[in-house]
């Protein structure tokens, strides 16, 4: 007997729950065919408020986490994302039209990038952080930290509906900052089934906020928000983000601009964007 397909309704994700938008609005998400997927939520400025009071009421456990603790929940993510791989493939093979094998490539590059980041966490602050030579009695120590809520635009390409939103997240997550991220305009139903794994690993739920629908309506919102403290712009065009860094500057936020992490600049780079470098001084005994 045959049977109705069940065609699935994409939500937000909000404090590791998956709520509607407030506004109710929805978006369809069609195929390269024109193929009716799903679908999805199109998050409101009061959703963009949301997840920003999400995301800062996560940061100080997330934060003050061992840096081995979340290198710990990083890897949990990473097997989570490889259980269901196939299902991420079949995804973005039917939102961006690319084959089975580029889709792949895209999905193992996701799982490698969070497994790559997991290893970071208790080693970034010993490579990007140390002891300053000083004149005196003192120790002088470099700490990096976290900067705190962290506003990030994912890029939104046909090789990076996943691999976009993925590798702009765990640089962030990798030193305690946490994260509302706008997934893939045209392609956001791998960034919310990326949203089920997060939800069924050990990440705390606020850590990562992800919202959906128009881009260029929400992003300007999180860039004024007072309490987002940095805001990456990778995923974003010319117009939005200069609109985006006017935004920013009325709260002195940090800005990462399209295109600032190009082929010679490392993942290492993409970690060090988003800390806080705190100088710490203690007499040396003098007995």
């Amino acid at each position: 007997m045959s049977r109705l397909a069940v065609p699935k309704t994409y939500k937000l994700f909000i404090g590791g729950k998956f709520p509607r938008s407030e506004s109710g609005r929805t978006t369809e998400i069609l195929s390269p065919t024109g193929t009716f997927i799903a679908n999805v939520a199109k998050a409101s400025r009061k959703d963009a408020r949301d997840a920003v009071v999400a995301a800062r009421a996560a940061w100080s456990g997330w934060s003050g986490a061992t840096a081995y603790n979340r290198g710990q929940v990083l890897y949990r993510v990473a097997e989570m994302l490889e259980g269901r791989a196939e299902q991420f493939v079949a995804e973005i093979v039917e939102a961006t039209g690319v084959t089975p094998a580029v889709a792949r490539t895209e999905v193992m590059a996701a799982i490698d990038t969070l497994v790559w980041h997991a290893g970071w966490t208790d080693k970034f602050a010993q490579v990007h952080g140390g002891a300053n030579p000083v004149a005196g009695p003192f120790f002088n120590l470099s700490v990096p930290e976290s900067t705190g809520v962290v506003a990030l635009v994912a890029p939104s390409t046909a090789e990076s509906s996943l691999l976009g939103l993925v590798s702009s997240i765990a640089p962030a997550l990798t030193t305690g900052n946490v994260v509302v991220a706008l997934a893939s305009e045209s392609a956001p139903c791998a960034a919310m089934t990326f949203a089920e794994v997060l939800s069924t690993s050990d990440v705390p739920g606020g850590v990562v906020n992800i919202l959906t629908g128009d881009v260029a309506e929400v992003a300007p919102w999180l860039a004024s928000h007072a309490d987002v403290n940095a805001l990456d712009l990778t995923g974003a065009d010319t117009a939005l983000a200069l609109e985006c860094e006017r935004a920013a500057a009325e709260t002195l936020k940090r800005v990462v601009r399209p295109g600032a992490f190009g082929p010679t600049e490392s993942a290492f780079e993409r970690i060090a964007a988003f800390v806080e470098t705190k100088t710490v001084w203690h007499t040396k005994s003098l007995a």
